[in-house]
């Protein structure tokens, strides 16, 4: 079983991120020079899924700080625009709250480093260097974890059901949901996997079956609109998805379509299983009604690249997320186990 190229990589003043808009067709490396560059790859879903967004935004803040040791700015100068920097890369995209947890992280080490008397640009450099290569290394372990504990829910043959895209290509490690997928296939098991289109771009056919083709994984691509029929004609073991922001009662915030999923799950009987690291809860929201949705060009929907696909001057309503309530959810996995509700209480005497 193989794993894809790194979604995420740093070397001094430049991000390279796989550019996932391409895929299939095309494995091309986006190298990004600037916080600007770096932006427009979140909001265009060229890096994409939570917990690689918050990676790729950590390494963006040491990327921001070479380039004005590069500039030789003051040090007021460079604590002064790294702040601004932090703020631009917390705001591209409003809902993965990785994006904000790991932007929060590497403001505190800065906040830390000033008040330990850390006056040197470069010294304070590297402390964020190394904060960001800490956020990189405790995802790749995280996804490990993750992936072993929601293997033991599948048994030994297992077909599954996902959503989206939560691989390599979402994290810097094996992945969320998928690598419950990688870590059963690696114990032996047998797995299939149903994969949902993902509409409007299409993140299950062209990235999660990319992936899981690449690994040698038997996957299946089908319509959105196919998984409620999927669930009564054939014999489906369980529905995993991932997850971009889970309030303190466990409902989730996850790509459009995830919700339908779960009532489909609800209504035949299938377990409902959301996999998750713990960058990604945001036990401050008491439920999802609190959880900001992200709403994207409409033209998604209306053309498919250079063709039409709706007529001209027709609206297209284009929520990039929706909120799946915690009681459609069988468990919730993440690096610390198996969480099943009530998940306030669970998440409180794990994460308190």
């Amino acid at each position: 079983m193989s794993v894809p190229v790194p979604t995420v990589d740093y070397e001094p003043g430049v991000v390279h991120l796989l550019d996932q808009t391409l895929l299939p067709d095309e494995e091309h490396v986006r190298s990004c020079r600037s916080v600007g560059e770096l932006i427009e790859a979140i909001r265009a879903l060229r890096v994409r899924g939570a917990p690689a967004i918050g990676v790729a935004a950590a390494h963006g803040v040491t990327m921001a700080a070479d380039r004005l040791l590069e500039a030789e700015a003051s040090t007021e100068m460079f604590i002064q625009e790294l702040r601004r920097a932090m703020a631009e890369l917390r705001a591209a995209r409003p809902t993965a709250v990785n994006l904000m947890w790991a932007i929060d992280r590497m403001s505190a080490v800065l906040d830390e480093a000033i008040a330990e008397g850390c006056s040197d640009s470069s010294s304070l450099r590297d402390r964020l260097a190394q904060a960001a290569r800490h956020i990189h290394e405790e995802d790749v372990e995280l996804c490990r974890r993750m992936g072993e504990n929601g293997a033991a829910l599948l048994a030994e043959e297992a077909t599954v059901l996902t959503h989206c895209n939560t691989g390599s290509l979402a994290t810097a490690g094996i992945g969320t949901a998928l690598g419950v997928v990688y870590a059963a296939v690696a114990a032996g098991k047998r797995i299939e996997v149903l994969a949902d289109e993902t509409r409007p771009l299409l993140q299950g056919a062209r990235l999660t079956a990319w992936e899981l083709h690449r690994a040698g994984i038997p996957v299946t691509v089908l319509a959105d609109g196919a998984a409620g029929w999927a669930l009564r004609q054939r014999k489906i073991d369980a529905v995993i998805v991932g997850a971009d922001r889970i309030a303190a009662n466990g409902d989730v915030a996850n790509k459009i379509g995830t919700y339908s999923l779960a009532v489909l799950a609800r209504r035949h009987g299938v377990p409902f299983y959301v996999v998750a690291p713990y960058s990604t809860l945001d036990l401050s929201l008491p439920s999802g009604e609190a959880i900001p949705i992200e709403l994207r060009d409409g033209a998604e929907l209306t053309r498919w690249g250079t063709m039409r696909t709706a007529p001209e001057g027709v609206a297209g309503f284009n929520p990039a997320f929706d909120v799946t309530p915690a009681e459609l959810i069988s468990a919730i996995v993440t690096e610390h186990g198996v969480f099943r509700p009530p998940y306030d209480e669970a998440f409180r005497q794990a994460y308190r």
